[in-house]
């Protein structure tokens, strides 16, 4: 759901960066502590990073000026909380935007509060909530619902920027759900399993790293 550079108006493109930017001030200072903690779980940081990467580089054309790909921010959340995720996924954005041509450099921030930050949140709070269903089920949701509400989001976005002119910023939104929704809910589902199978490997080949984290004490 990378929004193109240049598609929202300045002053929109402004205000997403402003309200990104505590977050990710405050994921700098997690990840400082994190490190300082446990210097055990730098790979697996890269590895949240690099999985954010890969899944959220996987594209499909949707609404014009934008598109639907998974997030990959949901493994990254359950592991270090959202906070870590604002910073990695923001990271992700702007490599996307100069290497790929993939969002652009002034709608970072509305990319970043979308995916980096909103998926995040949801995707930490969703494994909370979930995690005692078991873990497979609990990461399932949570990279799922993280996924989808970042595709809320963006449609928000849009539709802030560019008002149905009859129906408003109400029947934008909802043009915006629907076409995004075609391709946007498979993928999520989609998402969500390849995020259970990443994590199990984890769970079997990095349990040090995670049992660090308090990780594995979640949800067996």
């Amino acid at each position: 759901m990378h929004i193109m550079e240049g598609y929202l108006p300045p002053i929109h493109a402004l205000a997403w960066t402003v309200a990104a930017a505590p977050f990710v001030v405050a994921g700098v200072r997690r990840i400082g502590r994190i490190v300082e903690d446990h210097p055990e779980t730098k790979l697996l940081l890269a590895t949240s990073g690099a999985f954010a990467f890969v899944l959220s580089a996987l594209k499909i054309p949707s609404v014009t000026g934008s598109c639907s790909h998974p997030t990959g921010v949901g493994l990254g959340a359950v592991l270090f909380g959202p906070n870590v995720m604002a910073v990695l996924g923001s990271i992700v954005l702007l490599f996307q935007a100069l290497l790929l041509a993939h969002g652009g450099i002034t709608t970072l921030g509305a990319n970043a509060f979308s995916m980096a930050i909103v998926g995040p949140w949801v995707a930490w709070s969703v494994w909370r909530m979930t995690s005692g269903f078991g873990r497979s089920v609990g990461v399932f949701l949570a990279a799922a619902l993280g996924n989808l509400a970042t595709y809320c989001v963006t449609s928000v976005q849009l539709a802030l920027a560019f008002p149905d002119p009859a129906t408003g910023f109400g029947g934008a939104l909802v043009k915006f759900l629907s076409i995004f929704a075609v391709t946007q809910v498979p993928l999520a589902i989609v998402e969500g399993i390849l995020t259970v199978v990443v994590v199990n490997l984890l769970a079997q080949y990095s349990r040090d790293e995670l049992s660090a984290l308090a990780f594995l004490r979640g949800a067996k």
